[in-house]
């Protein structure tokens, strides 16, 4: 990636929590959900690095997809470090709760449905929670996490709110119009998603933790 590109990706990001930040605090009150402000901005960067949607997938043995959660979990547990079991499941409980809240439509065809991701990934969060408490911004991030796991079920709903009024959910499966740009560069998808508001960015894959 250019020195360009990542100045633009930045400014992508800088205006996008802007917006998520409105739009997260006026779903929020729509529903009368209540958080600490360091679990709100925890999901204003979490959309907003998520807006490049190729954050969502990993490169994984049969090819470049959104990886199974049940994976991510059975890698977390044998990590051999707990910094790494810790990025895991951070991953997992992230990935989890953009699906369930901005792609849920995503899950029909799919053999488990949201219920799973809200379980996977209010469940990874907690786990998190009573991690790294030796140090303040341990504590800081384990209460973030930790409401999280909480309120996951409330927090899907604040991001479905959030994601019906941007480009980020749509009636069209954006996710499925990825994977298929992804695995064949086709240009009319590629056209369609920038339509929705998507630009697909070519990238090298691997795991990316935010």
């Amino acid at each position: 990636m250019t020195k360009t590109t990542l100045e633009a990706n930045r400014l992508t990001e800088l205006s996008a929590r802007e917006y998520f930040r409105d739009a997260i605090t006026q779903a929020m009150l729509n529903q009368k959900v209540e958080a600490g402000e360091e679990t709100v901005y925890y999901l204003v960067n979490l959309l907003a690095h998520f807006i490049q949607t190729e954050r969502l997938f990993s490169s994984t043995p049969e090819g470049i997809q959104l990886e199974p959660l049940a994976l991510l979990y059975a890698e977390a547990l044998e990590a051999a470090r707990p910094q790494e079991r810790a990025q895991l499941l951070r991953r997992l409980g992230d990935v989890a709760l953009l699906i369930a809240g901005l792609f849920s439509s995503s899950l029909k065809r799919k053999l488990v449905d949201v219920d799973y991701y809200i379980a996977m990934g209010g469940s990874a969060y907690g786990f998190l929670g009573h991690l790294n408490r030796g140090s303040v911004r341990g504590r800081v991030l384990g209460a973030v996490f930790d409401e999280l796991s909480r309120k996951f079920q409330r927090f899907t709903d604040v991001l479905a709110e959030v994601g019906e009024a941007s480009p980020l959910s749509s009636s069209t499966d954006i996710l499925r119009l990825y994977e298929i740009w992804l695995r064949t560069g086709s240009k009319r998808t590629a056209d369609r998603l920038r339509k929705l508001g998507i630009e697909p960015v070519p990238a090298s894959f691997g795991r990316r933790v935010n």
